[in-house]
């Protein structure tokens, strides 16, 4: 695999920093030297971005690329450059959609809760976004910074969301993926602009245009959205979880399981009774039911949310501190998911391009008439020769999940996704990995001090409160350390595999089975 003993950090560098340097670093990456480089962006002229930039200090990283500090060697600006990777544009469609990325980034108008695209150039190696910096951090660790938080506050952060909705939604984009991770601030200063920042799941929408591909992140996704039959409306869902999330701390939709959250997603039964939600106001409460209204003709529109009584009261909310209680499950809930996010770029890591090649193998081995795409009858000799025990209506599901224009065969990219989904769902291999990236010094176990050192590596700020945090949800046997079950029933939990990997299933196929059967209900089951 290659990949598994070096940092994600490290292979991020590799992957995207070469691009500056002209270097190979020693890269075994016989697929690309073969193929000549692929061109993205169209009309946009191949240029050595570090001849207008200075690149410096890696600040983040996506499930495509690498967010680097960079300077304008001109104006001195400081600035972010999100750097994607060519190597991990395996298929048409992940070139589409980082296009698209582009294209919606340039389209919407100028906006205060809008990241601004400064350009977008390419190289050979990679293509590079460079855009505002943000640098006043998250959404929730934030909050959780202040001495205290208040429904007022609640009620600002959420207007500026349902105003990006807006501004989206005016200009025929649907978000598709909001989430308290997309919203950054600008800046450290106390009345810094809250700026959304990530438009890679966004998609142009025409009126009564419906969509079926299931995205986003499960504790914000709309129970719409599960049943593959979707509008704008969503994003409105969307933006209610994260005002629940802010006024009590935890999400409305949670259970143990990925399926378990669907399913409490589809039930649609919101919590008012735990603490604090008697001491919220009416005004609040009845805006949170209107957003999570199950029937999206029948949900608030981002306008109708706007005008609601409890936003255009802001100022006059509460402004009594929510309680410690709120701060408290806020900043569990951010630091767990941080450390998911990370785990997962780690696995993401481990799906190499040598595993990739050998699927490749695999697939011409089952392309038995060599017309490039294969049928149902192929593919099920094809699994029957490597071993799989799938049934034929499991095969035939997983074309259908896959297969968007209803050929009843694959080409290589859609078989590329069912036959990386297969492998996670005969073992826990990549889940084994990551835990085995965390447990540095092999003994099966992820103590405090490997947890906190894999954490500082991502530039998270007080790492040691951060894993105590951590291991005080993780940790449930209270031994003082992670075993690998405990690790991976975390993992399992919410946990949006689909992203994970979103560069080679594009959201054609689910972390979810979902079946809508005769009498109109679903059914769902963890594949």
């Amino acid at each position: 695999m290659g990949n598994c003993c070096r940092s994600p950090a490290a292979v991020a560098r590799e992957d995207v920093k070469s691009n500056f340097s002209g270097h190979d670093h020693g890269r075994k990456d016989s697929v690309s030297k073969q193929k000549p480089p692929i061109t993205v962006l169209n009309g946009v002229p191949k240029e050595n971005i570090e001849e207008k930039y200075l690149v410096d200090r890696e600040l983040g990283r996506g499930e495509f690329g690498v967010t680097y500090l960079c300077i304008d060697r001109g104006t001195r600006e400081l600035l972010a450059c999100k750097s994607i990777s060519k190597r991990k544009l395996r298929i048409a469609v992940d070139i589409e959609d980082v296009r698209r990325e582009v294209a919606i980034m340039k389209h919407l108008p100028k906006n205060s809760s809008i990241v601004s695209l400064k350009e977008a150039c390419e190289d050979d190696n990679a293509v590079h976004l460079v855009m505002e910096l943000c640098e006043g951090g998250e959404l929730f660790d934030r909050i959780v910074a202040r001495g205290h938080y208040t429904e007022r506050a609640a009620a600002a952060v959420t207007r500026t969301i349902v105003e990006v909705v807006q501004l989206c939604h005016k200009h025929g984009v649907i978000h598709r993926d909001l989430k308290p991770e997309n919203f950054l601030f600008a800046n450290k200063k106390e009345n810094s602009p809250l700026k959304a920042i990530d438009f890679g799941l966004s998609i142009f929408f025409k009126p009564g245009e419906r969509f079926s591909e299931i995205v986003g992140s499960p504790y914000y996704m709309a129970p719409e959205v599960l049943k593959r039959n979707y509008g704008p409306e969503i994003d409105i869902w969307s933006a209610g979880v994260i005002l629940y999330i802010l006024l009590c701390g935890v999400p409305p939709f949670w259970a143990e399981s990925e399926q378990g959250v669907a399913q409490a997603i589809l039930r649609g039964l919101i919590d008012f009774k735990r603490d604090p939600w008697p001491n919220i106001s009416e005004s609040a409460k009845n805006l949170v039911r209107q957003m999570l209204e199950p029937d999206p003709k029948l949900r608030l529109t981002a306008k109708q949310v706007l005008e609601h009584p409890w936003l255009q009261n802001a100022k006059k909310a509460p402004n009594v501190p929510l309680g410690d209680v709120v701060k408290s499950r806020l900043k569990q809930f951010s630091m767990m998911n941080r450390f998911k996010r990370k785990a997962l770029r780690v696995i993401a890591e481990f799906l190499s391009v040598e595993e990739v090649e050998d699927i490749k193998v695999m697939f011409n081995k089952m392309d038995t008439d060599n017309d490039g795409i294969v049928s149902v009858e192929e593919l099920k000799a094809g699994f029957k020769n490597y071993g799989s025990q799938l049934a034929e209506p499991e095969v035939q599901m997983l074309i259908e999940a896959v297969d968007a224009n209803g050929k009843g065969t694959l080409d290589y990219g859609e078989f590329l996704a069912v036959s990386l989904h297969l492998q996670r769902m005969a073992n826990d291999e990549h889940l084994r990995k990551a835990f085995s990236y965390f447990d540095k010094d092999g003994n099966g176990f992820i103590e405090p001090d490997e947890l906190r050192d894999a954490l500082m590596e991502d530039g998270a700020d007080d790492c040691t409160n951060v894993a105590n945090d951590i291991f005080q949800e993780v940790d449930t046997d209270k031994d003082g350390r992670i075993s690998y079950d405990e690790f991976a029933a975390m993992m399992k939990t919410g946990t949006d595999w689909r992203k994970a990997s979103r560069h080679y299933s594009r959201g054609r196929f689910n972390s979810l089975s979902i079946k809508l059967m005769k009498d109109g209900s679903l059914n769902l089951g963890n594949e």
